[in-house]
């Protein structure tokens, strides 16, 4: 396939078992590529598209090279790689950063310094603050830069992105018009609490059985629904409570149930009931769709009915009984006379745009300099390592953990500083190579 200009194309090689599938899948936002422990399970060329800040390209994953080696399929593994290798742009060297540099390592370096061709040398498995140390030792392969990176965890994989794409020609956002993903959406809560009215309520339908008695849905039932253009699939779970069982039983059940949808979800409503107020179970279920990284939306169902109607009140309830969900609106409603159930299409809307929200390294090396200047906080850098939820690796001058206060300043001031709505925002601190070990003289 001849290489487009608008489209370049990137080349991952490296030798067997270094990450380059697992590095393809992440770059992709597939699984295309099968990852596992066994040397050489990519064997041909895996070609995928990919893009990164507006910048298509196409993403090629070559079978493990070894140099040298005469046996058959490693020879035609190299074949197939230097295929990928004619119509490449850009080539990615995937390296294990747990190994030393081996004489595969310089032998395929020194093949690909002859291709003239710019390299990115990409230092895997680096996912513990120890082991980013040792990627100064892969400077010896004279290739540069020299990027750290956890392909399985995602780390790192935006900075490589960021070199590897520079100048890459930057395709127009019009394009992401013709298909949108349907936002699934899971409807979790205790027994009776209107779930299968509201999903009524949203659908326009009657496929869910509605009734008094808690327990009547005993099945997942599932609507979708499109408004201005986007597709919404819905999700009402099983709040069950079967006669005759042990309430340890029904627990575990309705556990399973409700997180077997949480899973599969992009954003979690949590109905809770305004006539019974918030529960600890009401906040036990919550925290399933919290733990899962998953953004949530409280709706307080039968509003309609509540004897005061102060939502101030009410919410302050909401808060106090679920701490860890400050990040999430709470919306009050009717599900079955209707009131303010349109609402919840943008709200949810907003939440799947939350949790893949990116913040550019700019705007996040300005925001380290405000953190510096305006608090005690000694911030040396940030980068955003993943999203769903949107997840911030941050270098610090300790060794030691950051305490849970200064987590959540930085959480909130993420939060406020680049417009985060209700999704969850995980911190995951490191200290700066070097830092936070002096010496005793």
């Amino acid at each position: 396939m001849a290489q487009s200009p608008d489209h370049p194309t990137v080349v991952i090689v490296g030798r067997p078992n270094v990450g380059k599938s697992t590095l393809f899948n992440a770059i992709t936002g597939t699984r295309r590529s099968i990852v596992g422990d066994e040397p050489g399970i990519t064997r041909d060329r895996i070609r995928g598209a990919a893009r990164f800040r507006g910048r298509p390209f196409t993403l090629i994953d070559t079978g493990g090279i070894i140099p040298n080696d005469d046996e058959l399929i490693p020879s035609n593994i190299l074949k197939q790689a230097r295929k990928a290798l004619d119509e490449a742009a850009r080539i990615i060297f995937v390296i294990d950063g747990r190994t030393e540099i081996t004489s595969a390592d310089r032998d395929l370096a020194q093949m690909l310094r002859r291709l003239g061709k710019p390299i990115t040398l990409a230092v895997n498995k680096i996912d513990v603050e120890k082991r980013e140390i040792l990627t100064s030792d892969f400077h010896d392969l004279g290739l540069s830069p020299v990027i750290p990176v956890s392909a399985e965890h995602r780390l790192g994989v935006d900075n490589l992105l960021e070199h590897v794409t520079d100048g890459f020609p930057v395709e127009e956002e019009a394009e992401e018009a013709p298909e949108q993903r349907p936002i699934k959406v899971a409807i979790i809560g205790r027994p009776n609490v209107g779930k299968s009215t509201l999903l009524n309520a949203l659908t326009g339908t009657e496929r869910a059985i509605v009734s008094p008695v808690a327990g009547t849905t005993r099945d997942a039932v599932d609507e979708t629904v499109t408004v201005d253009g986007q597709d919404f699939v819905f999700v009402d779970t099983a709040g069950i409570r079967r006669k005759g069982k042990t309430t340890m039983m029904a627990e575990k059940l309705s556990v399973m149930m409700a997180r077997r949808h949480i899973n599969m979800a992009h954003v979690v409503v949590v109905v809770v009931d305004a006539l019974e107020g918030p529960t600890a179970q009401d906040a036990h279920i919550a925290g399933y769709a919290h733990e899962e990284g998953r953004p949530v939306i409280v709706v307080v169902n039968k509003w309609d009915a509540h004897p005061t109607r102060r939502t101030k009140e009410f919410e302050a309830t909401v808060r106090e009984a679920m701490k860890f969900l400050d990040y999430s609106p709470v919306e009050f409603i009717s599900a079955s006379k209707g009131t303010n159930v349109k609402r919840l299409f943008r709200l949810i809307q907003s939440a799947r745009e939350a949790m893949n929200q990116r913040v550019t390294t700019g705007e996040l090396n300005r925001f380290v300099d405000y953190i510096t200047h305006e608090t005690n906080m000694k911030v040396k850098y940030i980068t955003q390592g993943s999203v769903r939820p949107p997840t911030f690796v941050v270098f610090t001058d300790k060794s030691k953990p950051l305490h849970f206060s200064e987590e959540r300043f930085l959480i909130n001031q993420i939060r406020k500083h680049f417009s985060f709505g209700p999704t969850p925002i995980v911190i995951k601190a490191k200290a700066t190579p070097g830092r936070g070990r002096k010496s005793a003289k």
